[in-house]
């Protein structure tokens, strides 16, 4: 597990610099031929990491509903993010990671809710969940990385 923890942490070093190399309006941008933009990406991630780990622990993430309603899977920027938003966003993208290494050496995940994801992967086990989620994690940075080419 360290080493999933590792490559986390440095998947989430390299998706906080968008934090600081994009404006608002930057991280808001629809590019022409996508269907959703640079801030909508860095909340799925966090929701996302929040709904494999937590939700799939039958545990309460530490994002509120209202979040992961806005960002969960199948949804798509609906209006422009605020500053304040984009403040949260780039607080949890770190302190989660914090949160959920210290509660997984505490053993709080005493159980996962198996499951096949939309994309095929079969969720067995908590570390299988973070396996899967440092794979999702990097689809989106590359997601990231194409759209930042038009913003």
């Amino acid at each position: 597990m360290e080493a999933q923890f590792k490559a986390w942490k440095t998947s989430r070093s390299l998706i906080a610099q968008y934090f600081e190399k994009y404006d608002l309006e930057q991280l808001n941008q629809i590019p022409e031929g996508f269907n959703n933009n640079l801030i909508w990406n860095l909340g799925h991630i966090i929701v996302a990491q929040q709904g494999l780990i937590y939700k799939g622990s039958g545990l309460d993430p530490y994002i509120s509903q209202e979040l992961s309603a806005r960002y969960q899977p199948g949804t798509k920027p609906e209006a422009k993010v605020k500053q304040q938003e984009v403040d949260e966003l780039r607080g949890l993208l770190t302190s989660l990671i914090d949160k959920t290494e210290s509660d997984f050496k505490k053993g709080i995940f005493k159980s996962y809710k198996e499951r096949t994801t939309a994309t095929g992967f079969h969720l067995a086990s908590i570390e299988d969940a973070f396996e899967f989620n440092n794979y999702h994690e990097a689809l989106h940075l590359g997601a990231m990385m194409a759209i930042r080419k038009f913003v």
